[in-house]
């Protein structure tokens, strides 16, 4: 016999057909990963609506991006390149194996088009692929097993880690390119003892290194290897199609699905319910989430698409500080609750309220909706909604901490979280040296091409009225006809949207889109990025809305604003990316390129810069919100630009002006350093 007995013509014993067994084993594991599917979508199938079929391309463009090219991966190098090999070497071997399953049944089949040159080239490169994969399982198996990263440790509240399941699926893996690699090398030392020819083999590879160890043994241990392993590689693979649904590893499968229906538009929060327009929300008996039925069905999806690798957590400013909160247990606890009630036989357990069953209250009050996790997340698991709509469920159930109530109710009387009067909304402008110098149109009045909406905290905190007057000052140096609506303005409602208060939200929305459209302005400028986010995205039929600088950048780049040489040359300047201004708009470059526009300015960068910015805990209403932590995000803020060498925190907005302000003190670095507004900044230097 001059070649090896495949598994579709071998028999067991000389009397029983392998074949039957290659045979039955796809047809049991096909069925059991069906049943085990079709139990896994029953809580999709239950869920509330969510509308994400719009906008393809991008969707396609994403999954190109971020699941096919694994992008965001590298973020955490030595972890993401195992991945990227470890994600490459499965879809190049996905391949082999279906093939596999076929040989069984029919020997020497090959999928069409891999017959010839095409099929040899296939065949180097997956056998390389195949033992890179192997060499990253067992570096990735030393590294979560004896290392084992910080940002994989799971506190006992919350369970046992998940250490020992990962290192068992890396063995699952490891188990599979072994299988395959023995199979076919054993054929092929079968083949050279009987024939004397020699294929040529990727050098170095596994098959390689297998071949030449099996290049004299025996031909009863080759064909025995060759039906074993190939035994071994079906079972491994049928075993492990049908355990990915168990647990963390069900991202081998949904994550194709979740990063394609992943967030498209940033900045923006879903509606209480998909398909109901904001005229008849008065209709709905219930707000947001409270049982587990009440989340989407793309939530859902992003609990089953968590690998649980601890980035979202890692990145969480709010984990970082002590809050009893971390992202990643939002999602691992939901899942761990879904098995539980939706289990593969029997009936499924109703849902209990959340809050009081597997979160807490302080849990979901803690996170300030700065997005790191999301951004952070290789596989498009979105947060931000989800504790937008426990929140809207809370709130509905009339759980308010009570340092927001007050805050709340003064919203919903004045229009502002002060609760001062309407009235007072402009005194800003009435400070006496400004008022000497600078006239601003009240466009209740008068006429102007552009609004400049100024928000609650720039209007009433005496501290940062200062932003309003030199935001005021730079628009006029720049030309920029402009006015304020005064009184008719009312909050922004970025922050009571983003706390639950949906109704107070659409009043203050419905109120201030009025007085906007009436104004006939053409487009809208603010110094505030949480208001700037609010009138962008929150927002509809708005003029086109700019944050400050925008504006600055762009007329320095035209040559409409002129800046005069550093005023402080002898200061180290960072700054500091507002999280609504950043991560959720995309705003970098702009404040960059204005400060860089002042000569013998000396700017440095934060190591947590851009989409990396570490929020400033100040977040709207967190400014009123007393949580539990172990210390302030500002504070660790401020020894970041410490650690950076700077002296003068520069930032673009008064939340984070304010919190920065304040962890300097807290930190005792009065006197080493001090943080100044963008706008602050610019006026200084005008010409």
């Amino acid at each position: 016999m001059s070649s090896i007995i495949g598994p579709a013509s071998f028999k067991f014993f000389g009397i029983f057909p392998a074949a039957i067994l290659s045979f039955v084993l796809p047809i049991i594991g096909v069925g059991v990963f069906t049943y085990i599917m079709a139990r896994r979508i029953a809580p999709l199938v239950r869920a509330n609506p969510d509308n994400r079929f719009d906008q393809i391309g991008q969707r396609v463009k994403n999954l190109v991006v971020i699941w096919l090219g694994q992008m965001r991966q590298p973020r955490y190098m030595l972890a993401g390149v195992l991945h990227i090999m470890i994600f490459a070497g499965f879809l190049i071997l996905s391949i082999r194996s279906t093939s596999l399953v076929i040989i069984g049944v029919s020997d020497g089949f090959v999928l069409p088009g891999l017959g010839g040159v095409l099929g040899d080239i296939y065949n180097f490169v997956k056998d390389y692929a195949a033992t890179l994969v192997l060499v990253a399982c067992i570096i990735a198996a030393v590294r979560r097993g004896i290392y084992k990263p910080k940002r994989y440790d799971v506190p006992e509240k919350y369970g046992h880690d998940h250490t020992a399941e990962a290192v068992f699926v890396l063995g699952i893996i490891a188990t599979l390119m072994i299988s395959e690699s023995l199979y076919e090398a054993s054929e092929l030392a079968y083949e050279f003892q009987h024939t004397g020819v020699e294929h040529f083999l990727a050098p170095l590879s596994l098959v390689w290194i297998f071949k030449g160890m099996l290049a004299s043994a025996s031909q009863n241990l080759l064909q025995g290897l060759h039906i074993f392993t190939y035994f071994v590689h079906d079972l491994t693979f049928f075993f492990f199609l049908c355990f990915l649904p168990l647990g963390k590893h069900f991202h081998v499968i949904t994550s194709i699905f979740n990063v394609f229906f992943m967030r498209v538009k940033k900045g923006n929060i879903k509606p209480v319910m998909h398909g109901v327009s904001d005229d008849r929300l008065d209709d709905l008996e219930s707000f947001g989430v409270k049982t587990l039925e009440d989340f989407t069905w793309k939530h859902m999806l992003d609990f089953y698409s968590c690998a649980d690798c601890g980035r979202c957590s890692d990145q969480c400013p709010a984990n970082a500080v002590g809050r009893p909160l971390s992202p990643r247990f939002i999602t691992i606890k939901a899942r761990d609750l879904i098995f539980k009630n939706y289990p593969f036989s029997g009936e499924i357990y109703k849902s209990k309220l959340l809050v009081e069953d597997i979160y807490t209250e302080d849990e979901i009050w803690s996170c300030t909706t700065c997005g790191a996790c999301e951004e952070e997340c290789p596989l498009g698991i979105e947060y931000i909604d989800k504790m937008v709509d426990l929140r809207r469920g809370m709130v509905d159930e009339g759980m308010v901490p009570q340092s927001l109530q007050k805050p709340l109710k003064a919203l919903e009387k004045r229009g502002n979280p002060y609760g001062k009067m309407e009235k007072k909304r402009a005194e800003w402008a009435n400070d006496k040296e400004f008022k000497a110098n600078w006239q601003i149109k009240d466009l209740a009045k008068d006429a102007a091409d552009t609004l400049y909406f100024v928000d609650s905290i720039t209007s009433y905190d005496d501290n940062i009225q200062e932003i309003a007057r030199r935001t005021s000052i730079i628009l006029n140096k720049a030309g920029v006809d402009f006015g304020i609506l005064g009184k008719l303005e009312k909050d922004s409602g970025n922050e009571v949207l983003r706390f639950g208060e949906e109704m107070l939200y659409q009043d203050l929305k419905a109120q201030n889109t009025e007085a906007i459209l009436e104004t006939g302005v053409k487009q809208i400028v603010t110094a505030d990025p949480h208001a700037y986010n609010a009138l962008k995205n929150d927002y509809t039929g708005l003029p086109p809305v700019k944050h400050i600088s925008q504006v600055v950048a762009e007329k320095i780049a035209a040559g409409e604003l002129d800046l005069k040489p550093c005023q402080n040359p002898d200061a180290v300047y960072v700054y500091h990316d507002p999280c609504y201004l950043g991560r959720h708009n995309g705003i970098y470059e702009d404040p960059r390129q204005a400060l860089d526009a002042i000569d013998g300015l000396t700017r440095v960068e934060l190591e947590k810069s851009r989409d990396r910015s570490f929020c400033c805990g100040g977040g709207g209403l967190m400014l009123f919100y007393e949580p539990e932590e172990e210390t302030r995000m500002g504070v660790l803020r401020v020894n970041m630009a410490a650690e950076a060498g700077a002296t003068v925190i520069v930032t673009a907005c008064p939340f984070c002006l304010v919190n920065i302000q304040d962890a300097i003190k807290v930190a005792g670095k009065e006197g080493e350093m001090e943080a100044l507004d963008f706008t602050e900044l610019i006026e200084q230097h005008l010409a």
